[in-house]
Formats: C-alpha cells, structure tokens, sequence
C-alpha cells in the first residue's frame, strides 16, 4: 500500500458497455447539424434579408422634398438624387452628399419645419 493511496482513492479500468443496436447511425449524427441550420435560417437570416428588401424598396422610392435621417442621425431634406449619391439640405444653404445606402429612414412629411 502506498501513501498516496489514502489521500487518492485508485481509479480502475471498467469494462466498455455493449453496444445498442443501431446508436450511432448516420442519421441520428446529421440530425442535430441540419436542426441547427434551419433554425439559424429562421431565427437570423430570413429576418436580415427581409430588412435588407424593405430598405432596398425605401431607397428606390426615394424622391426629392422627401425628409429623411441618415444611419449617421443627421437629418435633412432631399435635395437632388443620383445613382450613388444623395445632397441632403441640413440647414439653409448646407447642403451634404451623403452615399444612397446610409438614408436610414424617410420621416412624415412636415418633422423637419426649420428648413
């Protein structure tokens, strides 16, 4: 008997556990991956790529007088529109170019009345 058996009780080897007919299947092993994709699916992308369709049709209805704030919070209104580019008016006579994307949302008309 050795002395570190009365502090470290001796770990034994056990017989491995037969087998159950069938466990392990391919099935079963690719059941939880493909779980997990559609509920990704449904949970994160189809909701991002609804967003993403909203947004799209918003700047496609884009036109000019309309009164939006940029993903930025500046505020202004549309002053001339170009494939790219948007010129925001944020005050009398300042006008900004700002890219087409970062027009975050379009307000009612009549929010912004100190231009």
């Amino acid at each position: 008997m050795n002395l570190f058996d009365l502090l470290i009780s001796p770990a034994y080897a056990q017989a491995a556990a037969p087998a159950a007919p069938g466990a392990g299947g391919l099935m079963s092993t690719l059941l939880f991956p493909i779980l997990l994709l559609v509920v990704m699916y449904f949970i994160m992308i189809r909701p991002q790529m609804k967003r993403t369709k909203e947004h799209r049709a918003m700047l496609d209805k884009l036109s000019k007088g309309d009164e939006v704030i940029t993903s930025s919070g500046i505020a202004g209104v549309v002053r001339e529109i170009g494939d790219d580019f948007v010129s925001l008016e944020v005050a009398s006579n300042v006008i900004l170019r700002v890219q087409r994307g970062a027009i975050g949302h379009v307000l009612p008309k009549g929010t912004l009345k100190s231009l």
